[in-house]
């Protein structure tokens, strides 16, 4: 493939309400949207960086200023690699620029569509699902009462979500986490994710979570500190799966010798891209480790190649794929609803999905266009 040149779009998308977790609370999405434009047509990214370096180093405006500046020349500097090998050429060809791994899975996953789109081959056949619909799981964020919890994750039940994800924090765990078990009962899948909010310090409060069964605790301890969860992974019986630790299967590889996890979250834009998020899911596979697909707040876009990705065999466990509804009133593409607790995977060329233009301009705060 030829890649003409690529648009960088911001968009802003109000939240239904707002959404608060141990980093911080959004109210709204700065989020950059990519279109690759190549003679056969065109495909859609989406980056999934915050607007300020909270969850990862990277944030919007840095991604935008790293595409501009440097991956996308280097790119264009290549076009015999992406002629060749297409989008799977993309990361190599960005290898040598360091980090960024949310800016590159975006300019990966426009490339990637616009292929797809261009060969008529959808973007869970690609990568390899094996179901045409996944199970939904929602993740509940940090509310000012429990009684106002309760009524949340008892409206996200109502609506057939299969799985609940409470955010939690010092402060907020063991009395919201027991409120929801005895409100709800023992049948509903339940996990929590810290976001790196406690240290191993905490391994002695943090195992009094024991008791709830979860299904899991997500990413307790500070991303850098693999050790640390090895020694809370043996302290408590809450299995401790890792987030913000995994930037790549190289990373992943580590944590299982050392005993880290025994689950992994795999966000594509958190790994560098899709097809990394592949090769994490199949290193896991092969070590007998549950892997689920954690979600960003994307829109409709990444929303649907997160559900094509969650269709591989081996995620066993619901991911944070929701409802567009559950975050926007009205999405940049078509909405993406659940049926009988479960989103159907989109099969048509591509990510299956595209932006409905007069949405799309709704929403868009500013456009450049970056010719290769």
């Amino acid at each position: 493939m030829r890649l003409e040149g690529v648009e960088l779009r911001r968009v802003r998308m109000p939240l239904v309400s707002p959404f608060r977790t141990s980093f911080g609370t959004q109210t709204a999405r700065d989020i950059l949207l990519l279109r690759a434009v190549t003679p056969a047509g065109e495909g859609w990214g989406e980056c999934v960086a915050m607007a300020d370096p909270l969850y990862s180093s990277e944030y919007v405006e840095a991604t935008a200023d790293v595409l501009r500046r440097f991956l996308l020349p280097a790119l264009g500097a290549a076009p015999d690699a992406l002629a060749r090998h297409g989008a799977p050429a993309v990361a190599s060809v960005l290898s040598p620029i360091k980090g960024h791994r949310m800016a590159k899975a975006a300019l990966e996953m426009a490339v990637l569509d616009a292929e797809l789109r261009a060969a008529g081959r959808s973007w869970a056949r690609e990568l390899g699902a094996v179901h045409d619909r996944v199970p939904s799981g929602v993740s509940v964020g940090i509310f000012d009462s429990v009684a106002q919890l309760l009524d949340v994750v008892g409206g996200y039940l109502a609506a057939g979500y299969v799985r609940i994800k409470l955010k939690i924090e010092p402060g907020w765990d063991l009395e919201p986490v027991r409120a929801v078990r005895e409100r709800y009962g023992d049948g509903v899948p339940l996990q929590v994710d810290a976001n790196t909010a406690y240290t191993l310090r905490d391994a002695r409060h943090l195992a009094r979570l024991d008791e709830f069964g979860l299904l899991l605790i997500e990413q307790p301890l500070e991303e850098e500190d693999v050790l640390g969860h090895a020694a809370l992974a043996r302290q408590i019986a809450t299995p401790v799966c890792l987030d913000e630790s995994i930037v790549s299967a190289q990373t992943a590889a580590a944590a299982i010798t050392l005993g880290a996890c025994s689950i992994i979250n795999i966000k594509p834009g958190r790994v560098g891209g899709y097809l990394e998020a592949v090769r994490i899911h199949d290193l896991a596979a092969a070590h007998g480790l549950a892997v689920w697909c954690g979600g960003m707040v994307e829109t409709g876009l990444g929303r649907a190649a997160n559900a094509a990705l969650g269709a591989l065999p081996g995620f066993t466990l619901p991911g944070d794929i929701s409802a567009s509804d559950r975050f926007y009133a009205t999405d940049v593409t078509e909405p993406l609803g659940i049926v009988d607790g479960h989103m159907t995977v989109p099969t048509g060329p591509g990510l299956g999905v595209t932006p409905i233009p007069e949405v799309l301009d709704e929403v868009t705060t500013s456009v450049e266009w970056l010719p290769l």
